[in-house]
C-alpha cells in the first residue's frame, strides 16, 4: 500500500487521467474530490462490497436454478 500525505487543495494522480483532491479536511473526516473519465466507475468501498456480494448471490442462484433444470430434465427422461 503507497501511503501519501496530502493537505487541502493539493491532490495525486492515478494512471493519466484520474486526479484525487483534497477538498476539506473536519476532524477525522476528509472530504475527497475526484476528476476522472466517465468510463471509470467510482464507489464507496462499502457500496463496492455490497454489489460484489450481490453479484456473487446471484451468480449461486443461477448456478442452483440450472442445476434444478437439469434435475427436472432427467426426471422427465
Amino acid at each position: 500500500m503507497l501511503v501519501l500525505a496530502r493537505k487541502k487543495g493539493e491532490s495525486i494522480i492515478i494512471g493519466d487521467n484520474i486526479e484525487l483532491i483534497v477538498l476539506s479536511v473536519e476532524g477525522d473526516t476528509v472530504r475527497l474530490g475526484i476528476n476522472a473519465p466517465k468510463s471509470v466507475e467510482i464507489y464507496r468501498k462499502e457500496i463496492y462490497d455490497s454489489i460484489q456480494e450481490s453479484n456473487k448471490e446471484a451468480i449461486q442462484t443461477k448456478v442452483a436454478t440450472a442445476d434444478l433444470h437439469k434435475l427436472l430434465k432427467k426426471d422427465e427422461s
